[in-house]
């Protein structure tokens, strides 16, 4: 009996907590003040390539990003967002297909890929553009992300602070002179992303 009493109160106070963590706000002037930090638990970076010639989109996950920016509600269009991901961390679901996509990117010579936002806009809806350079196979150039913010809220049991957003862009390999896995793999890379950042 006192095992299931436990089991059901943990439930019962896992389930409250869900409640508590739902977004409470979508307005950007609502949010804290202060710095923020990519949840590399609740990151994902979703790439698609054409596949011989547009049969599908072959799709594969980035595992390991990282970022952050400082946020101020009463200038929240001037935010800067830099994120990190790490090209070995590709994940098309096949360990040994991993290395070689991995390896277009020439990950010992360019360990990294970055970008840095430059400018953001947005509507009431929450939904805007994020403006920045894209540094990738050390090619450094602008592109714009489509994003929308999915709100901000209390985090897991009502502890600290926590923002959302969405976001998908487009970008091609050959303009970053990644040219692996021709002709089969296209050029046009579609990028998606969600991801959540907590208040320091």
């Amino acid at each position: 009996m006192r095992r299931r009493g436990f089991i059901a109160l943990a439930i019962s106070v896992l389930a409250s907590g869900a409640a508590a963590a739902d977004p409470t706000s979508r307005d950007p002037a609502k949010v804290p003040a202060g710095g923020y930090e990519l949840d590399p638990r609740h990151a994902g970076l979703i790439v698609k390539v054409p596949h011989m010639g547009g049969f599908s989109r072959y799709t594969m996950r980035f595992r390991a990003l990282s970022g952050s920016f400082t946020y101020d509600p009463a200038n929240w269009q001037a935010t800067k967002v830099s994120i990190t991901v790490d090209p070995k961390s590709i994940d098309t679901e096949d360990n040994i297909f991993n290395k070689t996509v991995a390896g277009y990117f020439e990950p010992d010579k360019y360990p990294v890929i970055t970008f840095a936002s430059t400018s953001l806009t947005a509507d009431p809806e929450g939904k805007g553009q994020l403006s920045g350079d894209l540094t990738l196979h050390g090619v450094t150039k602008p592109v714009v992300l489509d994003v929308e913010f999915n709100g901000v809220g209390p985090g897991l049991l009502g502890a600290g602070t926590r923002m959302g957003f969405s976001g998908t862009g487009r970008i091609k390999r050959s303009e970053f002179g990644v040219t692996g896995g021709r002709p089969f793999a296209g050029d046009t890379v579609d990028l998606m992303f969600e991801v959540e950042f907590v208040k320091k």
